[in-house]
């Protein structure tokens, strides 16, 4: 530090809703740790014109992997903690403001050192998304902030790699799975991006993913093929997947084509889909994750919970946005779920 400059302020948290992500038993039966940001969602109707200028929907929405898991997995009605690192700055208040809202248990560190982290969302005209995502303060989050008595009170944890493509933070997130493993907590993990696997190197991501015991792991079918060596067929592509990761139950998400579950040393089950209106595929992934914990952590068949999960992100990717306003149609269907 030069002389005569002022310390950089110290990080402090908040804890909102305290209490709220336990069950009966004082335990949480899920812990989310890792991103929380703001989605700018950019939807043009015709194609994007390079260089040039054209009318579309330019809208501010909460989002961030494992924010979405989290919020997904307490609207479909499983007490839920969020652990994560905002801006001491409006972004992170408003994104405070959304998860108590939302009913979510939020254990949020806020720092003055970086900003609230952000996303810009380019939804193009036939409703695929492409995403520039900036570094804030989600990526700044070290172990030593870690609340360790909520992960030690964890059932289960569910992480996105997007707390892993780089350190920080991804000393945080290995830490956070091994506390929650050191309590007998279960390990989720959605793998996030092919893109950024491929650029951390598949035997790398592999390595150190593996390596914090995931017993159920979330890909969607391009991460799937990245992470399987090429393989395209979607029961090719989940059994060597539990080769890499041992024990673990994978749960494939394929877009249009539904889903497919495959439990440690059983049978794959094909999940169809109901509708296959796309207006926007943002959150869908998070949805899928968050709907099937909900379910799987208690009790139901794998086949049972991916069903379930599929009804939801069919009804996330007729909306724009990861975490549309919950409608009368989604509420009955939560409700008959």
């Amino acid at each position: 530090m030069a002389p005569g400059a002022a310390a950089p302020e110290a990080a402090d948290a908040v804890h909102a809703r305290e209490g709220e992500g336990l069950d009966a038993a004082g335990r949480r039966p899920l812990v989310v740790v890792g991103d929380l940001v703001w989605d700018v969602l950019i939807r043009t109707n015709t194609a994007l014109l390079t260089g040039g200028d054209t009318y579309g929907e330019v809208e501010l929405a909460p989002g961030g992997s494992a924010a979405n898991a989290a919020v997904w997995a307490r609207r479909c009605g499983t007490p839920t903690t969020f652990v994560g690192k905002v801006g001491r700055d409006r972004f992170g208040a408003l994104a405070e403001e959304d998860l108590r809202d939302e009913g979510v248990e939020a254990y949020l560190i806020r720092t003055a050192a970086h900003l609230t982290g952000s996303v810009a969302v380019w939804i193009d005209h036939d409703g695929q998304r492409s995403m520039v995502s900036g570094k804030g303060a989600d990526h700044a989050l070290l172990p030593q902030e870690l609340p360790r008595d909520l992960l030690a009170e964890a059932r289960h944890l569910h992480l996105s790699a997007w707390a892993l493509f780089a350190d920080p933070p991804r000393a945080a997130a290995c830490e956070a799975a091994r506390a929650a493993r050191a309590a007998g907590a279960s390990v989720s993990l959605d793998p996030g991006s092919f893109q950024m696997i491929e650029s951390v190197g598949v035997d790398a991501f592999v390595t150190l993913t593996a390596g914090l015991g995931v017993d159920v792991l979330f890909p969607n079918a391009e991460e799937a093929a990245v992470l399987a060596g090429g393989e395209d067929a979607p029961e090719a592509m989940a059994a060597r997947l539990a080769e890499l990761y041992p024990g673990a139950l994978i749960a494939l998400k394929l877009d249009a084509d539904g889903a497919l579950v495959l439990p440690p040393g059983g049978r794959p089950s094909a999940v169809p889909p109901q509708v296959n209106r796309l207006i926007d595929a943002t959150g869908a992934g998070d949805a899928f994750a968050g709907a099937f914990l909900s379910r799987w952590l208690r009790g139901a068949e794998p086949a049972a919970a991916a069903r379930f999960a599929v009804g939801v992100s069919e009804w996330v990717i007729q909306q724009v946005g990861a975490r549309p306003p919950v409608d009368e149609e989604l509420r009955g269907y939560l409700a008959g779920g």
